[in-house]
Formats: C-alpha cells, sequence, structure tokens
C-alpha cells in the first residue's frame, strides 16, 4: 500500500490518542526500523537491569503483511497481556528496553520472507547483548517455514502457527526453562482466534473476523496452505463481539475473510453475508460497517442490495481484479471472468453512484504477454479504481504458479511502472472530484508528522479515502472517534485536504 493512503497511526497499529492504549504494529510498508538495533549498545544492559526490576515484562509485536495479520496481532497481545506482559511504550521499543518481540510475519511474498530473515538478523544483536530478551516469530511464515526458521535463526526461542497464537505463553514460559526453542504449528484450527483476548489497536475501529482460512486454489496463492481451509463463525458470535465493541466505544467495525462475501456457503446459506450486514446495521451505536476482501466470483445482486439499503454499510468496495487478461485468469485459477467482474462494478454504481472502488493487480504474471498486460490496462481505464495495490509477480515455493514458465523481472517491472502510472493518473483524476464537496470523516489519528506546522487532524470519509482536517480557529477539536463534517479543499493522489474556512461559507461541522 502506498503510505500516502495511510494515517501513521495506521502505518504503525497504534492508537494515536495522546500516546495510548493501542497495540505497537509496523505495516509491511513500513522500513525496518533500525532504531531498535542501533541503539543496542547502550541500553541493552539497562534492559537487564530494567527486567530484574519491573513488575511485569514487556512486550512489542512487529506486524509484516495483511488486515488479518494485524488482527491476529491484537490477539498476540491479549494473550500476553492476560499472562502478565505489558504493551511497551514508543520510547521503550526506540531504546530496545523490552523484555519480547513477537514478530507477527507473513508469507504471501517474497519480499516479506526476505524482510523477515533481515529483521530476524537484526534482533540476534538485541538477543547477543541482552540474553533474557525472548524473541517469537508467529504468523504465515511460521506455518510455513518452522524449521527453516529455527535453523537459520537459534536465537528465536518460540515459533508458533497461525493456528496456536493461544499456545504462545506457554512455549515462551517452557524456552526460558529449557534453554531450548519451542515450536507449535498445528495444522487443524482448534478454536476461532476469536474467542482468544484481544487488545484492540484502535479506540475507534474493530476489526472482526467472520471466518478464517480459504477454499480456493489460485495458482499464485499460499494462503490456503498456510492458512487451512475455510471455516466460518457463528452468525450470533459474530455479532455478539460487534456488540461488544461498541460498547466499549468502538464506532466503526470491518467484517474480515480471505473471501468474506462466501460466508455462509459452507452451510448452503449463500445469502448469509448480506444478513449479517442487514444485522450490523441494526446495532445501536454501530456509525460505520466495512468489509474485505470479497471474491468476484462470490459477489451476489443480494450483496450489493444489502450494502445500498444498510445505512451503516459504507460505500467502498475493495475487490481484487488479479488480471485484466480472461486467459491470465484462468491460468491463475481465478473462477470468474473480466466481463463478470466488471458487471459487478456496473451494479454497484448503479445503486451506489458514489461508491469508491479499490482493486489489487499483479503484473507479470507466469505467461502474460504484452497483450495481456495491455488488457490489464484497458480494465483499469474501464474501471476507474480510486486506488489499486498493484504487485510485481512474486513466485511463492508450493504454488502451482512458481513452476510455470516465468516473465523475465525488467518486464515485469516495466509493466508494474506503466500500470502505477495510468492508476495515479486515474486517482488523481477521481480524488479532485472531491474539492469543494462535503465529506464526513471519521477521525483516527490526531498527530501525525506535519501536525505541528498544520494543525490538522487525520480520517477517513465514509468512502475509505484519507483526509487531513485543519480545525479552523475558534473551533472545537475533535478527539479520535468523533466525527467531523468538512469542505474538501485540496487533493492529492491518495489523499484529500480540508482546510475550511467557516467564513468563506466552507463546512466545519463536528459530532461526537
Amino acid at each position: 500500500m502506498n503510505e500516502d493512503m495511510m494515517t501513521r497511526a495506521e502505518r504503525l497499529g497504534i492508537a494515536a490518542v495522546n500516546g495510548a492504549d493501542g497495540l505497537t504494529v509496523e505495516s509491511a510498508t513500513e522500513p525496518v526500523d533500525n532504531s531498535v538495533a542501533d541503539s543496542v549498545t547502550g541500553s541493552a544492559k539497562d534492559s537487564l537491569t530494567n527486567l530484574a526490576r519491573r513488575d511485569k515484562p514487556v512486550y512489542y509485536v512487529h506486524t509484516l503483511g495483511c488486515q488479518m495479520n494485524a488482527h491476529d496481532s491484537e490477539r498476540i497481545a491479549g494473550v500476553l497481556e492476560a499472562d502478565g506482559y505489558a504493551k511497551a511504550s514508543e520510547e521503550q521499543i526506540k531504546s530496545s528496553d523490552v523484555d519480547l518481540i513477537v514478530l507477527n510475519t507473513c508469507a504471501v511474498r517474497e519480499n516479506a520472507t526476505s524482510r523477515m530473515y533481515g529483521t530476524l538478523g537484526q534482533y540476534a544483536e538485541l538477543k547477543r547483548a541482552n540474553p533474557n530478551l525472548q524473541i517469537a516469530v508467529g504468523g504465515c511464515m511460521a506455518q510455513k517455514d518452522r524449521q527453516r526458521i529455527t535453523e537459520q535463526a537459534p536465537w528465536v526461542d518460540a515459533v508458533f502457527g497461525t493456528k496456536n497464537i493461544g499456545s504462545l505463553t506457554a512455549l515462551l514460559h517452557e524456552a526460558r526453562r529449557t534453554h531450548a526453542p519451542q515450536v507449535e504449528v498445528a495444522t487443524e484450527l482448534q478454536e476461532f482466534p476469536s474467542e482468544l483476548p484481544t487488545v484492540r489497536a484502535s479506540k475507534a475501529s474493530a476489526w472482526v473476523s467472520i471466518s478464517v482460512g480459504c477454499n480456493n486454489t489460485c495458482t499464485f496463492c499460499i494462503v490456503p496452505a498456510v492458512r487451512g481451509k475455510e471455516r466460518d463463525r457463528r452468525p450470533g458470535e459474530i455479532l455478539a463481539e460487534v456488540e461488544n465493541c461498541v460498547a466499549r466505544g468502538i464506532k466503526e467495525v470491518t467484517l474480515l475473510g480471505q473471501n468474506v462475501n462466501s460466508y455462509g456457503y459452507a452451510t448452503g446459506d449463500r445469502y448469509a453475508f448480506s444478513k449479517l450486514l442487514r444485522a450490523c446495521g441494526h446495532i445501536e451505536g454501530l456509525e460505520r460497517v466495512r468489509f474485505t476482501s470479497p471474491h468476484p466470483a462470490a459477489f451476489t445482486p443480494d450483496v450489493i442490495e444489502a450494502m445500498a439499503t444498510t445505512p451503516n454499510v459504507m460505500p467502498q468496495l475493495h475487490m481484487p481484479l488479479q488480471s485484466g487478461s480472461d486467459k491470465i485468469l484462468r491460468a491463475m485459477r481465478r473462477s470468474y471472468r473480466i466481463e463478470k467482474f466488471m458487471t459487478i462494478l456496473d451494479n454497484v454504481r448503479a445503486v451506489i453512484p458514489h461508491a469508491q472502488i479499490t482493486t489489487d493487480i499483479i503484473v507479470g504474471f507466469p505467461g502474460e504477454t504484452e497483450e495481456d498486460f495491455q488488457a490489464t490496462m484497458d480494465a483499469v481505464r474501464r474501471a476507474r479504481f480510486t486506488s489499486a495495490y498493484i504487485f510485481e509477480y512474486s513466485p511463492r515455493p508450493g504454488t502451482p504458479a512458481a513452476t510455470m514458465e516465468q516473465v523475465p523481472a525488467d518486464v515485469a517491472h516495466d509493466r508494474f511502472t506503466r500500470l502505477h502510472a495510468l492508476q495515479e493518473e486515474i486517482s488523481r483524476e477521481i480524488m479532485a472530484e472531491h474539492v469543494g464537496k462535503n465529506v464526513e470523516i471519521m477521525i483516527t489519528e490526531l498527530k501525525g508528522a506535519k501536525d505541528a506546522r498544520t494543525q490538522r487532524v487525520s480520517g477517513r470519509d465514509r468512502g475509505g479515502n484519507l483526509v487531513h482536517v485543519r480545525v479552523p480557529d475558534g473551533y472545537e477539536h475533535p478527539q479520535v472517534g468523533d466525527f467531523v463534517t468538512c469542505t474538501v479543499t485540496e487533493s492529492a493522489s491518495h489523499y484529500l485536504i480540508a482546510d475550511p474556512n467557516p467564513a468563506s461559507g466552507d463546512t466545519y461541522e463536528l459530532r461526537r
């Protein structure tokens, strides 16, 4: 994801409310934090003293990957805090004054794999300076490469799979007792992660998992191998979690699933997801509902109708295209074709004209010709996505596509550059259409890198666009979770700016 599309709180996974109660998480788009390793010489000795002095061991969770991983990190934090750990402050992270580092990993692309081992190499320096420091590795790479991790990084104390979050503290205790690395990676899901304690990364927004795993067989994807077959939670459990979130002050939930709209298919109820959306619409105090990511093959008219008629379901849709070529879609084993995809977009826009639609696209997939790539370019021109996450194909060992004839790296990069330039142009045009219009923003961050100068706060509008807002002189400042309706005054490719001047007729209204 382009970092311009994210607030600092979203990049770091921190609830940026006066430095408060949020899980410290780094997104996959953040550069590796060298400050931890750079500061080791002066602070590691202090860490030894602090561990003996403080009441609770301090943890830090570093997350690589998708929203599902970030949500898993909330569960990891919950399990740790239930066992007596305390979340590290930003200052403790910067000074490497922590007792436990958990690296929650991603296996979707090769750069995430490389980054994991590079990060573990940095942590080895910390471990050498502070032998009492414990290091744990979880997530999809732990599920996939458990043996390789222990061989290449023997300083790691615990390796736990995507289905073993609840075992983390027991593994850490055993590693400390035996002075040997502990590994637990289950192949079958024994309990939904949602049954575990949770430390939410935000005071205003929450992820709620409705299913885990994936039943699709996309030839490029490692997810089914590391997340397992799709399993749905019961609707009552999901709604109870949403209600609990709202009772604690959460204003917005995002329903999560690898293929969120295939929810219920295992039990034969193809309308289960639209029913769930409508049920969320009846939860008092729930202001906004989002979901990610739907699969085009399971995107049915009842879901579109539920989006259009349920007031708190936001006019936002992220639906992966992957390629505009039917030939490549077949090679990817994606169970839809380009015309079906475009028909869904047309149907959504027919009833939600202002819907903000984003997507994922892979370029340089094995066998992709220039003609296939031009079909993708044509599809992007036709679809006019608000934004697109574009990736150069990365072969994953164990997937069918990894054994296919590969597109040369320079060709794939050239296609990435051309497609990115096209999408940037479209994004700028779409975002410019908001200038002069009023948007409603839920505030998610009060302090960013430039806020001391601009006096702006940040949040998301109903369509999911990032908006930076300057509070007019003499007007009340919002808090995280408040809603501001204001006039957009500027735009860029991936964000909007609202510097409203009420004296000139611009709008600035605060709602709590």
